[in-house]
């Protein structure tokens, strides 16, 4: 320990075998996090803005927008910055914080899916008491208890990760901090740390993702009890989206945090399609092309532009 330097910062060594790729990565990265950023303000815009979007759905669609445009902002603004010529260099506090607000939002993402999810087995289910079950309260306490239990779970990964010494080598293998790239730079034996933080995100990732499994099979049986054909495949198109998004979302958490010995380039691809491919498909896939939001949209600009036509 004396012959080593305490670590007052780390080094992003960033995506795996893609030297001399930069200034391409640079480019779709741009790009996708551009339309990330404008899908999401359009919700979240439509959705304030519309009384009639005021329902227990679209709240917790503007709380995915929400998550969506922070999600993507904790790792990519980084990494473009480095990819655009600048130092690799990230601060001790600043990947402490890259990762308590990685695996906040990470985590409060699982909730809101399984939320958003019994949100959809009420109303299919019990559409007579949709809102009387799914009232303003209830919403309330959902969305509230979802990103406190994410900042639960943050803070007990980051304070297991960052509680031990780092007076080693300060180069993460990664494009940004995550637990299975800063662990191995500890001085320390890093058993305990690495058990508790794969298990606790894979299980927790695993249990929400089996909640929504039994949602959406008490949902299927509702459906094929509908006697329409009409009605049928109304209630089917508003929990299609649903579960595209789950699938992209759940998937790749799984695979990278229940792997014994997970690839370093696998899981940095599995993870750039969860951070970044995944918040630019949720507006197209939830809300974009939704007749309701279109329209609230569309009202929006009509104002604006009437606006800046009588000044």
């Amino acid at each position: 320990m004396r012959n080593h330097t305490t670590v007052t910062e780390f080094i992003l060594l960033g995506i795996p075998e893609t030297e001399g790729l930069e200034t391409a990565l640079l480019f779709l990265f741009s790009s996708l996090y551009s339309c990330t950023l404008l899908g999401n303000v359009l919700i979240l815009t439509a959705i304030i803005s519309s009384t009639q979007l005021h329902t227990p759905m679209y709240f917790f669609l503007g709380n995915l927008s929400i998550f969506d445009l922070g999600f993507s902002s904790t790792t990519f603004p980084k990494m473009l910055f480095y990819l655009s010529g600048n130092s690799h260099a990230i601060s001790y506090g600043g990947c402490m914080s890259q990762l308590f607000f990685y695996h906040f939002l990470g985590c409060t993402e699982c909730f809101l899916y399984t939320v958003m999810a019994c949100d959809r087995f009420v109303a299919i289910c019990f559409p007579l008491r949709y809102t009387v079950i799914m009232n303003h309260r209830v919403c309330f306490i959902l969305a509230t208890g979802t990103w406190m239990s994410g900042c639960v779970h943050a803070m007990i990964l980051s304070s297991l990760t960052f509680q031990l010494p780092y007076c080693g080598s300060n180069k993460v293998g990664y494009y940004f901090c995550d637990i299975p790239a800063v662990l191995p730079l500890a001085c320390k034996d890093t058993s305990l740390a690495q058990r508790v933080g794969f298990t606790n995100v894979g299980l927790l990732s695993l249990i929400c993702f089996f909640l929504i499994l039994v949602s959406y099979t008490c949902i299927g049986i509702s459906i094929s009890k509908i006697r329409s054909a009409e009605g049928r495949q109304r209630a089917f198109s508003t929990c299609s989206a649903h579960l595209t998004a789950i699938l992209c979302t759940y998937g790749p958490v799984i695979i990278i945090y229940l792997q014994p010995n997970p690839s370093v380039l696998l899981s940095a691809i599995i993870q750039i399609l969860n951070n970044l491919v995944t918040p630019t498909l949720n507006p197209l896939i939830y809300s974009l092309r939704n007749k309701d939001v279109k329209s609230a949209l569309r009202k929006v600009f009509i104002k604006r532009s009437f606006a800046l036509g009588n000044k």
